[in-house]
């Protein structure tokens, strides 16, 4: 059975989260921290959040965003499996094009982002994704049987329930109470991620 493979980028992917790492330049890492904590709760919309945490964090040198970025460590487990499978991978991140290019560069599996424009030497959000319209639009190509999503927050809940299995993912920290709610499966470490991955 042809499989897609769809995973969330920060704290998924990554060994981190990487807004709050772009804070740290800026000297306000708490308070990204913190926003980024309320949204993963479910506590703000993932579209108004994004909005803040663009605002703020749309000021700083994109080539220093590209800077840290490259800087920001991606589990190696899955950063194999996603080589491995590029053909059947997709990375699915509300962050934006502009600023995680590098990482999908890493990566070298196909992408769906939000979507962002510089101008005036600032970054301009154009449009916020929908994780669960990705889904919906893969399964419409009728390339793949079933689809299988990877995430940790409450912006993945709708990934999730567009998929066929739904896995949490407590990598960098415990998935949300939501994710968990609408997930079949809950992983802790990318290694019995990766062996249940392949058990599928």
């Amino acid at each position: 059975m042809k499989t897609a493979f769809c995973f969330d980028l920060d704290g998924t992917l990554t060994s981190t989260e990487i807004l709050p790492s772009i804070a740290s330049e800026a000297g306000i890492a708490e308070e990204i921290a913190t926003l980024t904590r309320i949204t993963m709760e479910g506590l703000i919309g993932f579209d108004d959040s994004m909005r803040l945490r663009t605002l703020i964090l749309g000021q700083i040198p994109l080539a220093r965003i590209h800077g840290i970025i490259a800087e920001i460590p991606l589990d190696p487990r899955l950063l194999d499996f996603v080589t491995r499978n590029p053909e059947d991978c997709f990375v699915v991140t509300g962050n934006l094009d502009l600023w995680v290019g590098p990482l999908i560069e890493r990566l070298g599996c196909r992408a769906y982002t939000s979507r962002a424009s510089m101008g005036d030497s600032r970054v301009l959000l154009e449009h916020v994704l929908d994780k669960g319209d990705v889904i919906r639009r893969i399964r419409a190509s009728l390339e793949y049987q079933r689809i299988i999503a990877v995430g940790d927050g409450a912006n993945d809940v709708p990934m999730f329930q567009n998929a066929d299995i739904a896995i949490a993912f407590g990598g960098v920290h415990s998935p949300t109470a939501s994710a968990v709610g609408a997930a079949c499966y809950v992983v802790h470490d990318g290694e019995t991620l990766c062996s249940l991955l392949q058990a599928l």
